[in-house]
């Protein structure tokens, strides 16, 4: 017998019916003789709908509150997962990520994973229940409290409990049939990946791929984890995530140079402008954006006016933390000394992603006159040894990706299918 953690995204249970569908789909693999954990995420738009409720409520909503709140989409559709499986004549048992033992740091919104005490999960596994396990939340090992692990977290949920339990793979369900060379919803003629090595697949969550959760992927990579991405509306062979950049894998790795193209329109860009060019006023800016907890992504420095002695500094970060950095910056306007904030979200992250790249010269430039040849100008860069991203306008991102897809000979003659998602 075999342990699997299978997880299945919110468009994949949107509504009965479907929860009904993925009843079937674990019975079948119950049928085979494995030992199944599934993790479960809310139902469709659950997840936005509550927030959207609380922001009714409260302009500013406690965090502790929030994460009570939110919580309650995934328990919602565990048991429902747990009722339509008992109906199948298949034994099914749901949990709360408290119950199935998931401990993490206090942070409400985005807590880490510190632990996981799998000891009433293994107990129902024993009973040959399908154990169900509500994703994207714990419960504080300090203050007690449920805590959230950030948006999309379920995916890390399932990866950490699979390495907990030994599982021998962990099967992530989604609306695509697996990870493609581009957002199918933007390229259609995107072509599904067989195989995709952590650092890669890594690259393209941090570049903007909806697909897994980066701290998913860092966590597999870590443990070791094999992770198989699929649709749960088909039965096709999906994409395998496994295997490392500096294995050498044959010839055919060694053929690809570009793997994907990944982007992301839900970054903002901040411009510090007039920073005195003196040691520490960089590093007291990037101080305030750690205090506040905020991501930085892209960053760059202009040379400074010989005339002024002053600099601008631009970097990006999530949209949904722009404000938020900006009052905290304005916070300390005096004590760092710049002159004023340039926000801008209109914005677009395109990024060009291939182990194959390190051996190919020339990636840059084919990238950039693709760009250029679209009349699309490029407004901040950043490199990785894997990994090329520019800044570019939002309304010109999905041509920039169009582009860099065609230009490097990605585009397949079919046609890439998105099973359900509205992509909110």
């Amino acid at each position: 017998m075999s342990r699997i953690v299978q997880k299945y995204g919110g468009s994949s249970v949107a509504d009965a019916e479907s929860i009904k569908r993925v009843a079937r789909k674990i019975a079948r693999a119950k049928q085979r003789g494995d030992a199944v954990t599934v993790v479960i995420s809310a139902m469709g738009d659950t997840t936005d709908e509550l927030m959207d409720l609380a922001y009714q409520v409260s302009p500013q909503p406690q965090t502790r509150e929030l994460d009570m709140l939110l919580t309650t989409g995934e328990r919602q559709s565990a048991a429902l997962l747990a009722m339509a499986l008992n109906d199948l004549g298949v034994k099914a048992r749901s949990y709360t990520g408290s119950q199935a033992g998931v401990i993490t740091t206090e942070r409400h919104g985005d807590a880490r994973i510190v632990t996981i005490t799998p000891g009433r999960i293994e107990k129902s596994l024993a009973q040959g229940n399908v154990t169900i396990v509500a994703g994207f939340q714990g419960v504080s090992q300090d203050t007690k409290d449920v805590t959230t692990l950030g948006r999309g977290a379920s995916d890390t949920t399932a990866i950490a409990l699979a390495a907990v339990l030994g599982a021998k793979y962990c099967e992530i369900y989604t609306d695509v049939d697996g990870v493609f060379t581009a957002d199918p919803r933007i390229v259609p003629t995107a072509k599904r990946i067989p195989e995709i090595t952590y650092e890669e697949m890594m690259e393209m969550a941090a570049a903007g791929t909806k697909v897994l959760h980066l701290r998913a992927v860092e966590y597999a990579r870590r443990e070791g984890i094999a992770v198989h991405v699929r649709s749960s509306f088909s039965d096709n062979p999906g994409t395998w995530v496994k295997g490392h950049a500096d294995i050498a894998k044959g010839n055919q790795m060694e053929e690809a140079m570009i793997t994907g193209i990944a982007s992301d329109a839900s970054e903002a860009k901040i411009t510090v402008v007039g920073v005195p060019d003196e040691v520490g006023r960089a590093a007291r800016t990037f101080d305030v954006m750690a205090a506040a907890e905020i991501n930085i992504d892209m960053i760059v420095q202009n040379v400074s006016a010989v005339s002024t002695g002053r600099t601008d500094i631009s970097f990006t970060l999530p949209m949904s933390d722009g404000q938020r950095a900006v009052q905290a910056l304005n916070a300390v306007k005096d004590e760092i000394g710049f002159e004023e904030l340039l926000y801008d979200d209109q914005i677009g992250k395109v990024s060009v992603i291939g182990i194959g790249m390190r051996t190919h010269p020339g990636v840059t430039a084919a990238f950039f006159d693709a760009l250029a040849a679209n009349d699309i100008n490029i407004d901040m860069i950043s490199t990785s040894e894997i990994r090329i991203s520019v800044i570019v306008e939002a309304p010109k991102l999905a041509t920039a990706v169009q582009a860099a897809h065609t230009t490097f000979g990605l585009d397949t003659n079919g046609e890439a299918v998105v099973y359900a998602g509205t992509g909110r």
